[in-house]
């Protein structure tokens, strides 16, 4: 207990000083933790740059209800590439309106949609289009793997691959295995 106002004031100085040297610990330690995770962060992205971040199985858990048929983990990497390999010939339609738009003026490809856009109003119509016109189509678990399939940073709900002499192997193969697919009913 302090004698005098001179000694209290002392005292809650002290205890003020003590608290800021330890706010100032806790922030000092908390600043590296931030700097170690960003540290440990940009190590596998260099490393591992171009691969998900989640498995294809964790990926599973985030479909939507709509999402059939879905291509295998297998029959994706193909479409990733054959999209990949679109992408550098500018042979690729990406997002809801432009391949709406261009399915309606009759244009013919390999139709990619991503199965964990929310919400499916978004993009629901464009399958019962796609069997309207007998184009093939198949999901992807993954939008923002499609939208980096295709060279943007932004995820990407729907891609339409069209046919090109450079990759005309792969995309065949990939139509092939995307026409095989069952429909759902």
């Amino acid at each position: 207990m302090p004698k005098s106002f001179a000694d209290w004031l002392a005292q809650i100085f002290q205890l003020s000083i003590s608290r800021a040297v330890c706010a100032l610990e806790v922030e000092a330690a908390a600043w590296a933790g931030v700097a170690m995770a960003r540290e440990k962060d940009l190590e596998p992205a260099a490393d591992a740059e171009g691969t998900p971040e989640r498995s294809y199985r964790e990926q599973l858990d985030y479909l939507n209800p709509i999402a059939q048929p879905l291509a295998s983990r297998k029959l994706t990497r193909k479409l990733y590439k054959c999209i990949r390999k679109a992408a550098k010939h500018k042979q690729i339609r990406r997002g809801v309106k432009e391949v709406q738009k261009f399915i309606n003026k009759g244009e013919k490809g390999i139709m990619v949609l991503a199965g964990d856009t929310q919400p499916i109003d978004v993009y629901c119509h464009i399958p019962i289009m796609c069997e309207d016109r007998s184009i093939p189509y198949a999901y992807v678990p993954s939008k923002s793997d499609l939208g980096a399939a295709a060279g943007s940073k932004r995820p990407t709900c729907v891609i339409m691959v069209k046919p090109h002499e450079e990759y005309q192997e792969t995309y065949d193969e990939c139509l092939e295995e995307v026409s095989a697919l069952p429909l759902p009913l």
